[in-house]
């Protein structure tokens, strides 16, 4: 599949790449993620200069109204850089959430906000007991002194620690499984309801345990429609779907090329072991995989932007299988071709390895995946 970028995201793509060289080195990255930090400050008012934050957001809002296919370069930038900034989790998450299931005055409250970086927001919706599903919501929502009140248990609400507000799915209607019932909230993390526990993932991102109890919620819409609700959960897994898919690609890409490098340098018994035969059949085959990787997060990208198409869910399953699999793929191989210290706390190569285990545990793993496939073929 060919991608070609205009200029203006070719420009924006460098400047990121410029920006995120320069205060994500790896060994500024490892020092950050020593100093307990969530994220770099100065790193997201510098994407927010940018105007990535406003990527995604409608241009009525004060944003560009960018999709998917926008996305896919800076997510890629990220992937590369193994950021830690709360870009998935407010901008492409918890904005999608907002433009797809929130009412005129919700969005024109918030995401004007959103488009300047200055609110952080998590998308609130995975539980424990979901095991991939994706409208899986046990989380209870009831009407109580003129409000809405809800309780249960969100689990791996990234950047959580970070967010001044949750977008949260609950049910006032059904049992668990079912596609309808559902309503979305926004949550204050300052709300006595509200409990966090934060923990860092093994790629040291940071996410977090978000436990409610009564907490005070406000609908995003009219709470009775179940339909536009199912539609933003779907389209919400949909974006982060392409934007994990963009991410494992540009990890994948970062590994390929220390692998190489490492290829061109290192020598042993007094020549460089990229003149072994055996080490060049295994950087071909990396680089196949990586072509695999590379074109299914196109492919992603364009299905998130065309919901609606009749084959969009299929193709977003096959991308999130495929870019699973062959990044992972990838990065294996990367941390064999530089043997022992390709496992190494101080070596980069590792960490994309990580990188990509979350990226596939995301919005239903590569096996979950497989199984959906199988179901719609049967």
């Amino acid at each position: 599949m060919n991608f070609e970028l205009n200029e203006e995201q070719s420009a924006l793509t460098e400047s990121l790449s410029r920006l995120l060289t320069d205060r994500y080195g790896f060994e500024k990255r490892r020092a950050l993620t020593a100093s307990g930090a969530a994220h770099d400050e100065k790193t997201w008012a510098g994407l927010a200069e940018l105007g990535l934050t406003a990527l995604p957001v409608p241009e009525a809002l004060g944003g560009f109204g960018g999709g998917a296919r926008d996305l896919l370069p800076v997510m890629q930038a990220f992937g590369r850089s193994l950021s830690m900034e709360p870009f998935l989790s407010s901008a492409v998450l918890a904005g999608t959430a907002l433009r797809l299931g929130a009412d005129e005055a919700m969005q024109t409250q918030l995401l004007p906000d959103m488009a300047s970086g200055e609110l952080v927001s998590a998308w609130a919706h995975d539980e424990p007991a979901g095991r991939h599903a994706p409208l899986w919501v046990e989380t209870r929502a009831e009407r109580k002194d003129g409000g809405w009140k809800l309780d249960g248990i969100k689990s791996n609400v990234l950047a959580g620690g970070l967010a001044r507000h949750f977008v949260v799915s609950a049910r006032i209607a059904g049992a668990p499984a079912d596609a309808n019932g559902c309503a979305l909230f926004l949550v204050d993390a300052k709300d006595a309801g509200v409990a966090l526990r934060e923990f860092r993932l093994v790629d040291d991102t940071m996410a977090s345990e978000l436990v409610l109890m009564q907490a005070a919620a406000q609908p995003l819409a009219n709470p009775e429609d179940s339909t536009r609700t199912r539609l933003a959960i779907e389209g919400t897994v949909a974006a982060g779907i392409a934007a994990v898919c963009a991410d494992m690609s540009g990890a994948a890409q970062a590994a390929f090329e220390l692998a190489m490098d490492y290829l061109r340098t290192r020598k042993q018994f007094g020549r460089l072991i990229g003149e072994n035969q055996a080490l060049r059949h295994r950087a071909s085959e990396m680089l196949v995989s990586l072509e695999m990787t590379r074109s299914m997060a196109m492919a992603a990208a364009v299905a998130a932007d065309d919901a609606g198409a009749a084959d969009s869910a299929l193709d977003l399953h096959r991308a999130k299988l495929s870019v699973a699999r062959n990044a992972r793929n990838v990065a294996h191989s990367a941390i064999q071709l530089h043997g022992g210290i390709g496992m190494t706390e101080e070596y980069a190569v590792g960490h994309y390895l990580r990188r990509i285990h979350v990226l596939d545990q995301l919005f239903g793993d590569a096996d979950s995946h497989a199984a959906r496939l199988a179901a719609a073929f049967h």
